[in-house]
């Protein structure tokens, strides 16, 4: 499969991180020239980290391929704090098991699963942001398994299943 190496900006530095507007509007600004439509912004200063904190600044048509953590304290936990997002399971043979829809506009913005749930994500607003949380230190090799009945990311099959699942939550 053709998984492109994740776009990053550089990771946040210092004791402290405040998230601002300025950040916002850069972060959202490189997602939308970023060839893969989404940029993700390290929070955790140092890549092994045992906690992985990073902002997910996304833009609509970004294609993510669904996937699974497979290590058993593979927890992650997304929250959206800008705009919009679609959030499905699937049962392992790949038929959608739930859906869900997280905006910053509604209670309902926060969802945690556990390791070994295959899940994927439709970007439903320009400028969507994410915040998510997972057990570190990343690593490449172990930290996804991709769903093998999925489009690839650059597939041109991938656009129509995009845009079957954005119907899902129209």
């Amino acid at each position: 499969m053709n998984h492109p190496p994740m776009l990053a900006l550089p990771a946040a530095q210092g004791p402290v991180f405040e998230l601002n507007e300025t950040l916002i509007a850069q972060g959202c600004e490189a997602a939308r020239h970023s060839p893969r439509g989404r940029i993700i912004f390290p929070i955790h200063r140092t890549q092994d980290a045992l906690v992985q904190r990073m902002l997910n600044f996304m833009q609509p048509g970004t294609w993510i391929t669904p996937h699974r953590h497979p290590l058993p304290h593979a927890i992650e936990t997304v929250q959206v704090l800008r705009g919009a997002l679609g959030f499905l399971t699937f049962e392992p043979e790949g038929e959608v098991r739930s859906t869900h829809r997280l905006s910053a506009d509604s209670p309902v913005a926060l969802i945690d699963i556990e390791p070994g749930l295959w899940h994927g994500m439709v970007v439903l607003a320009p400028n969507t942001v994410l915040l998510e949380i997972k057990r570190g230190p990343y690593d490449a090799l172990t930290d996804k398994e991709f769903a093998p009945w999925a489009p690839d990311e650059g597939d041109p099959g991938a656009e129509a299943w995009s845009m079957r699942w954005q119907a899902l939550f129209a």
